[in-house]
Formats: C-alpha cells, structure tokens, sequence
C-alpha cells in the first residue's frame, strides 16, 4: 500500500476459457497510480487495453477468470460483493465508454441519467440532483443545457454525447475515472477539445485518471505517465516525457514512428511488420520477437526481465540499450 494510491493493481491476470482454448487476455499487470495522476494505456487494437479497464470495474462477464489484486483506494474490490460494487461503480469508480451512443439509455433523457445517479449514489432529492445535473452539463461545456438536459441520446451529435458521457462519469465526484478511447469515433476539431476538457476537469477536481487509446497523440496530450501495451503485459512504462525521449522497447518506438506527423504526402509510411500474436498461443518468450528487428534467438526462450532506466521508467527488453541509444547495466 502506498499513502495516497486511489488504484493499485498487482498481478492482475485476465482468462476468456471457451470450448477449446483459452484466451490470455491480459497477463500479470502491476501499477499504481496515485490521484491527480493520468495515466495513458497505449497499444494497437487487441492488446488488452479496455479488457484491463473492464477488469478494474469487475464489468467482464462470468466466463472469463479474473486473478490478482486491485484495489480502488485501498478497498480490494476483487474480493467485494455484488452489492458492494453497485456502490462503488459510478461512485468511487466511474467509467467513459467508448461509444456512449450504446453506453446511454435511449428511452431516458440525458438529465434524467445523470440525476437518476446522483440520486441512487448520494442519496438526495430529484430537485437537488437536477440542479447539480444542470451544473454539470454547463460544466463540460454543453450549450444550452436546460434544453439539452430533457434531449435523449439520438438527438444529440456524437461530440455532444461525449461530453453527456463525460458529465455522467463526473456526477459523483469519483476518486477514479476510466476513459475507454472516448475521442475515437470523433471527428479531429471535437476529439481536441473533448481532451482538452478532460484534463482540465481532471486538474480541477483532482481525479485519477486512466486514459486508454491507440492514437499516440491523445495520449501524450492527457497523460502524465504513459504504459505501452502488448499482448497484455506492459512492455513500457514511465513519465510521458521520458518514454517519448528515451523510449527503450522496440514497440514502443514502431507505435511512436508510425504516424503522419512530418510525413512528406505521397511517401510511404512507416509501418510494424507483422500482426500481433494469437492470444490463446502465446510464445514461450517475448511475444513481440516475431516482429521485432531487434530479435535475436534469447528472445524467444524466455520472457525478457524488467531493466529500469530510471526510478519511475522501465522496460521489458533484451535490446532496450541499443534501441534506447544508452548504455544499460547488464
């Protein structure tokens, strides 16, 4: 336990067992994060991101088995009962779907949710939950928001359902939001200004934040702390400035390389070879080998160890020296 942690996660493990395999969805994580800190999960689709966000709000279905230890401050909530969470989700933890066109109900207004929470969690009269949704939607920068408080979802375009989702995740003051790529299906001036509006709400109420996405950009724009994502493990972790400086694995340099910024138009783009591994098959090494420039036959025995670059950036390579261009302790 460390003073001030509002997660901890230790070794948390995530299973899907069907009929004839079993899927390694996310394989053995370790972080902590104290509150007012953002931490930005990176990776390529498929790597484990939102299953590891899914597994810290128990939201995953009973099939899968899930193992380790997460606590939300201090409270193991892998060991809390069904009662129990309902308290907590939307409470003390609060989520920012991905597509909060299927997230929210369409048979309810947007206030309507967003009191109906407040209500369920805090507590108070529809009068006063009405007032503070009122309050919140003008907080995240809904024009018009008595009008828009009585609109239902379809009536509303996706930037504005965005900040509705956002306002919902906020309505209890949650010591942690979990964002699930919230910009995606959003066009470029929108996802800007959604992010923009995260972090200064964040900032503002002190909240810690974990920022999933698989667009580099939105992530060094949030986080504090960026954690590179592979075939569910963390390949890479540390300050943000640091891992886009003295970024040491592979991965992480193919993810940073691949994108237009500085791209002349008509050149070919830098791509990573290969495609990502079978997730019920995983190698006996690092599963990042078979596409990796930097392989060479250690690696793909034995899963790398964890070199440390500094006290707080860390890397899971055998070659983090020459990618990384510093000389490493053996």
């Amino acid at each position: 336990m460390i003073e001030g942690a509002a997660v901890e996660v230790e070794n948390l493990t995530v299973h899907f067992r069907q009929r004839d395999r079993t899927i390694h969805a996310v394989n053995g994580l370790n972080f902590r994060l104290a509150r007012g800190e953002v931490l930005g999960i990176l990776g390529e689709s498929g790597s484990g991101k939102s299953v590891t966000l899914r597994a810290l709000m128990r939201l995953l279905p009973e099939t899968c088995e899930i193992g380790g230890r997460v606590a939300i401050e201090g409270e193991d909530i892998t060991a809390a009962s069904t009662n129990r969470l309902e308290e907590m989700r939307g409470n003390r933890i609060a989520m920012i779907f991905q597509e909060p066109v299927t997230a929210l109900d369409p048979v309810f207004t947007i206030g309507e949710q967003i009191a109906e929470t407040m209500m369920r969690h805090q507590g108070i009269g529809w009068r006063t939950a009405k007032a503070h949704a009122l309050e919140l939607l003008e907080r995240v920068q809904i024009p018009s928001a008595r009008r828009r408080f009585d609109a239902f979802p379809h009536e509303m375009s996706g930037g504005m359902r965005q900040r509705a989702m956002i306002a919902l995740a906020l309505s209890c003051n949650p010591a942690v939001l979990l964002a699930d790529e919230p910009t995606t299906a959003l066009d470029v001036t929108v996802q800007i200004q959604i992010l923009l509006l995260l972090r200064e709400l964040q900032r503002e109420l002190g909240m810690a934040v974990i920022f999933v996405t698989h667009d580099v950009g939105a992530a060094v724009e949030v986080s504090d702390r960026l954690a590179v994502m592979y075939a569910g493990r963390f390949v890479e972790t540390g300050r943000a400035a640091s891992v886009l400086k003295q970024r040491a694995h592979p991965y992480t340099e193919g993810l940073l390389n691949a994108n237009l910024h500085g791209v002349e138009p008509g050149s070919r783009l830098t791509t990573i070879p290969g495609a990502p591994p079978n997730l019920s098959a995983l190698p006996p090494g690092c599963s990042f080998a078979p596409r990796c420039t930097y392989s060479e036959a250690a690696c793909t025995t034995a899963f790398p160890d964890v070199v440390e670059l500094d006290a707080d950036h860390r890397v899971r390579c055998r070659r983090a020296d020459q990618v990384a261009g510093l000389r490493m302790p053996p």
